[in-house]
């Protein structure tokens, strides 16, 4: 268990926190995102990309140069694991900056790596990966990254005010005091995820639901320009849900880009504006309603996927993870509020 004030633990769950130094070993990848693109033109969030439209595909060179300027997040030909296993295969993906996507598939089917690729904590066996248009952890400031398993002693008597002040960290460095600036941004964003009366809550006395809205302030207080959400409304009560959905959604439309894992289809096509199909590689990628299209369900969740009555219904197990560590522990929600 660890303290939840230490830098090891801002580390291990937020990102967000002061990137460690490039290895000067690692290969270079084969194209610069910041390079000169003759057919670069900023896109401004009024601007972006419509959420409709496909993103081209790419591999590298200036294929993966132009689309790592005009998305959020491109993965090329990307295949990631664990050990010896691997739980990504070839993703070839790109978000479109601005846009509200939730990651979908089977459990162990790579949704969490998918993540921790993105944030820069698990390096990909081959292929590339540009996050806000340079590699992985390269922007960490502008990334806020809430796990699905918190590395946290929830007995550690540290309150709700404390865990959000981790998300200002980044700007203010570990050993300064947080500034009128960081305090108001703070107190914003734990009103608007609706725990202010909760600021001075000992962490660990919340309810599973109070916990995900305090640690959506904790991302919400960085500022950033991506989110990456781990199941933020798997578990929760249909107020909380409507509350979590409606502040991301608000983001979004303020230029920020959102990705969030679920295994709630229904949630999927009614909050969220594209999907991503993943079964340790990339099914579908498209609007919303392609939850609600039997094909790619059948293809993406395989056997878990029965039909009765002429309905598809998913048979599936919403607390297993792609792979769980010795050392990392994985929170459930035991109440809802």
């Amino acid at each position: 268990m660890i303290d939840p004030r230490a830098a090891d633990a801002r580390v291990a769950a937020d990102p967000t926190a002061e990137p460690i130094p490039a290895d000067p070993t690692a290969e270079p990848i084969p194209a610069d995102p910041a390079a000169p693109d003759p057919h670069d033109h900023p896109h401004p969030a009024e601007h972006a990309h419509p959420p409709g439209r496909e993103l081209p595909a790419y591999g590298t060179g200036h294929e993966l140069r132009h689309a790592a300027h005009h998305a959020a997040v491109v993965l090329s030909e990307v295949t990631a694991g664990y050990d010896e296993r691997a739980a990504l295969t070839d993703i070839t993906v790109a978000v479109a900056t601005g846009t509200l996507l939730a990651v979908f598939g089977p459990n162990g089917g790579g949704k969490s790596t998918f993540l921790k690729v993105i944030a820069g904590l698990l390096k990909p066996w081959s292929g590339h990966v540009h996050v806000l248009g340079a590699e992985p952890g390269r922007e960490a400031r502008r990334v806020a990254y809430v796990p699905q398993a918190e590395q946290v002693d929830w007995e550690f008597p540290v309150s709700v005010w404390d865990v959000v002040v981790m998300g200002r960290y980044p700007r203010i460095g570990m050993f300064r005091r947080p500034g009128a600036a960081d305090r108001r941004a703070v107190a914003d964003a734990l009103e608007l995820v609706g725990m202010a009366d909760h600021a001075q809550t000992q962490i660990g006395r919340l309810s599973g639901g109070q916990r995900r809205r305090a640690f959506l302030a904790r991302a919400l207080a960085a500022d950033p320009d991506l989110y990456l959400l781990d199941e933020p409304v798997t578990g929760v009560d249909p107020t909380t849900q409507e509350d979590l959905m409606r502040i991301l959604e608000a983001e979004t439309r303020r230029g920020k880009t959102v990705i969030a894992t679920t295994h709630d289809l229904a949630a999927a096509a009614e909050h969220f504006e594209d999907v991503l199909a993943l079964n340790r590689t990339v099914i579908a990628h498209g609007r919303s309603d392609l939850v609600l299209d039997r094909d790619v369900l059948s293809r993406t969740y395989g056997g878990h996927l029965l039909v009765l009555g002429g309905e598809p219904l998913l048979v599936d197990d919403a607390h297993h993870h792609d792979q769980a560590p010795g050392r990392e522990q994985h929170f459930h929600d035991g109440t809802h509020r």
